[in-house]
């Protein structure tokens, strides 16, 4: 693991010869700032043969030397095979020798050495026709060779020229409009940290259905211990929202908004001086010229990226149109940028916020109710007398708000065990009671009624203590109209 580790993880941070003076020595990309990929792939053994399998596209892969050097060579021994094979039929058939014989007919007209028949060759698969050399009726056998040659001909050319076709037309130049800018900032942006860079179209003609991604290359360790060298990790560009769908005609900022589901999130201006990583860029699009899919590539490295900084603007109103000054492409300025990383910044935000009561947040149903309804009984312990001769003269007013609370089926519930109960509570008293013991007796009924409303409001599921309240009132308050 250590092996693996220090040739996937110390090579890719580092490489090259040493530098003195404690400078940092060269970085190792994955991929160049002009989009090639620096992987190359060995020991392939024995798949080597899958090559062959797909000839065509080998071919147009391979470079433009090797590609002319195969051309020129395929017509170059086609075109000698050829010859050879009709200098041979001459030579067979004794026409070399009785070439200048004007009462010999021979199989090809004026064909008496090599050269001659190459020039016939040559002649008939161009098309050129001079009409000194010709096939007689007299040689079946030139006639089938010439057959042949045709068909080889076409196979060949239909070969060469389209592979050499597709090698001209490939929209890989088209890439080298596409701009990229050399580096990527890190700044807010509506109040958000973003990370930001900037891509640009120099050619009047657009791409067509335009769509940028990014990747971010990083090795990285699991929690199982397993090494996972040059981890590739989505980053996050608008996917979501469609802003990764470009309409290119002027020069763009794509922005990565680093939140908790971005890789970026414990990322600080302290820590990015120590990371080690690679952003890839892939800009893909049709050509609207060709129709052909284009794809421009390019990278930025952790020594690429600015903290702090800001691009330029390079539009600006002219008479009529905009223009685009590219000479401030790439240019940028520094702005206030907290230095912390996201997650740094939501803690110290959740520490400076005051801490709110759960009691608070979680108030019941069964509270609020009690605020609305309970708010006047919880104060006649103090001034009962007064509260009883309010309840009196508005008896209808708790009774009420306990019928919304009751449907007109629990009403039905009361039994007469709740009267009688409260009979027992609270009995008719005779002629020398004085009024403190109907006082007395009076708040007796009232604590009852209000240890049973308190019960029935914080249950709430028993609607027939509602209806047995509202009774009790009732009845107490007509006990003391009667004695008062």
């Amino acid at each position: 693991m250590s092996a693996l580790r220090r040739k996937f993880g110390d090579e890719y941070q580092a490489v090259g010869p040493a530098c003195g003076g404690g400078t940092r020595r060269e970085r190792q990309r994955f991929v160049d700032k002009n989009g090639r990929c620096n992987v190359q792939h060995g020991n392939l053994g024995g798949e080597s043969s899958r090559y062959l399998s797909d000839l065509f596209t080998t071919l147009v892969d391979l470079k433009w030397r090797w590609n002319l050097l195969i051309f020129l060579l395929t017509y170059t021994v086609a075109w000698l095979v050829m010859a050879s094979m009709w200098w041979g039929i001459a030579y067979l058939r004794g026409d070399l020798h009785r070439a200048h014989d004007d009462a010999y007919g021979p199989c090809v007209a004026n064909v008496y050495n090599f050269p001659s028949a190459f020039l016939f060759f040559i002649e008939t698969e161009a098309t050129i026709g001079y009409g000194h050399r010709y096939i007689t009726e007299r040689c079946p056998e030139g006639i089938v060779l010439f057959l042949f040659q045709s068909l080889l001909g076409s196979i060949v050319d239909a070969f060469l020229i389209g592979c050499m076709f597709i090698k001209m037309s490939q929209p890989k130049k088209r890439a080298e409009t596409l701009m990229f800018s050399r580096t990527a900032v890190v700044s807010q942006r509506d109040g958000k940290l973003c990370l930001m860079f900037r891509v640009g179209n120099l050619r009047n003609s657009h791409m067509v259905s335009a769509q940028i991604r990014c990747k971010l290359i990083k090795s990285r360790q699991t929690p199982e211990g397993e090494f996972l060298p040059l981890d590739q990790c989505e980053l996050d560009v608008g996917f979501g929202t469609g802003a990764d769908q470009l309409f290119l005609v002027s020069p763009l900022t794509i922005c990565h908004e680093i939140n908790s589901k971005s890789p970026f999130f414990c990322l600080s201006q302290r820590s990015l001086r120590s990371e080690q990583f690679e952003i890839v860029v892939i800009l893909e699009g049709i050509v609207e010229t060709t129709g052909m899919t284009c794809q421009a590539r390019t990278s930025y490295t952790e020594d690429e990226v600015l903290w702090g900084h800001r691009f330029l603007p390079v539009m600006s109103l002219e008479d009529g149109f905009f223009r685009v000054d590219y000479s401030q492409f790439h240019a940028t300025f520094e702005v206030p940028t907290p230095p912390y990383s996201v997650k740094e910044q939501e803690e110290n935000l959740s520490l400076s916020s005051p801490l709110s009561s759960p009691a608070d947040n979680n108030k019941t149903r069964r509270e609020q109710v009690c605020s609305l309804h309970c708010i006047d009984i919880a104060g006649e312990k103090n001034t009962l007398p007064f509260k009883l001769q309010k309840i009196s003269l508005r008896k209808e007013d708790f009774p009420r708000g306990a019928l919304r609370m009751s449907s007109s089926n629990t009403e039905k519930t009361c039994s007469t065990g709740d009267l009688l109960k409260i009979q027992e509570i609270s009995p008719i008293s005779d002629g020398e009671d004085s009024d403190d013991r109907i006082q007395l007796k009076a708040l007796k009924i009232n604590a009852g009624a209000l240890t049973q409303s308190t019960g029935d409001l914080e249950l709430q599921k028993n609607p027939p203590s509602m209806c047995a309240l509202e009774m009790k009132f009732e009845f107490s308050c007509q006990t003391l109209k009667n004695k008062l």
